[in-house]
């Protein structure tokens, strides 16, 4: 079987939408003949009869009619790349994990409309170490731990606070603040994927029992039963309030540093303004 060209499905395609091989040529820009060549090449390409033709009426086969079905996909599929490598500096998709860029999310969106209005911002949420990036769902990332692919490049742009997220009736929930070591003999929930926890926040003799989670609103309501504790940036808790829930911060852990990443070899061209906004709100009181 020959290749099947992009040429011959539009040829197909059209033929069938504007009823005959006449109409298709004025439409392709091409001669009547030139219309036919295309068809019977695709018709051979895949060993079978595509359309039925008389002097009256050009009508699919059977199978003509799924191949112009799938052919329809595939076109469109194709328009559709080319579109988004066409306009793909007028949209930029952020990824994030967990939280964003926590209280300053509504800002920046806002922030960035006004600013950059010729640029759609879209934030895309993918629970992945690079968070998105790597997979391709997005321009650029807001990550809160560094990356080792060194694929990447990264700023800084931020840094968050430290908290405890502890169920409402928890004793530790009293306080005002809390300690790495008030932790120590508690199970602590993280992601090993994508947090900012790691046992290793504290001495080898007192570090926490642990249990893996893979989503943010499973960590949550796991904390609201009491039976474990978490610590996370400062975003998770502007991000997602949740009844049952308070956050309290950690006053001796080190804050968490927000960085914003992008493929090294191919940086958006918006990754400059957005470290820029990004890191005057970092800098808001």
């Amino acid at each position: 079987m020959r290749d099947v060209e992009l040429r011959q499905l539009r040829c197909l395609v059209t033929i069938v939408d504007e009823g005959g091989f006449t109409d298709a040529a004025a439409v392709l820009g091409v001669s009547q003949a030139a219309v036919s060549r295309t068809l019977a090449s695709l018709e051979r390409a895949l060993g079978v009869r595509l359309l039925r033709r008389t002097s009256r009426v050009v009508a699919p086969t059977a199978t003509g009619l799924r191949v112009v079905a799938h052919a329809r996909r595939v076109l469109g599929e194709v328009d559709a790349l080319v579109q988004e490598v066409a306009s793909g500096h007028t949209r930029l998709r952020i990824g994030y994990a967990w939280s964003a860029v926590g209280r300053h999310t509504v800002a920046f969106q806002r922030q960035w409309a006004e600013r950059h209005p010729g640029t759609e911002l879209h934030l895309v949420r993918v629970n992945a170490s690079s968070a998105g990036l790597a997979e391709g769902a997005c321009d650029l990332a807001v990550v809160r731990r560094p990356l080792d692919d060194r694929r990447f490049d990264t700023a800084i742009v931020g840094l968050e606070r430290r908290l405890c997220a502890l169920a409402a009736d928890d004793p530790l929930a009293r306080r005002r603040s809390v300690r790495l070591a008030d932790l120590g003999g508690r199970t602590l929930l993280i992601d090993r994927r994508t947090g900012t926890t790691t046992p290793e926040l504290w001495p080898p003799e007192a570090r926490p029992a642990v249990e893996d989670t893979h989503d943010v609103d499973d960590w949550l309501t796991v904390i609201a039963t009491g039976r474990c504790v978490g610590v996370t940036a400062e975003s998770t808790a502007n991000q997602y309030p949740r009844p049952g829930v308070v956050y309290r911060p950690v006053r001796d852990a080190e804050p968490v540093a927000v960085r914003l990443a992008w493929w090294r070899d191919d940086p958006h061209p918006a990754a400059q303004a957005v470290i820029e906004l990004l890191t005057a709100l970092y800098r808001t009181p």
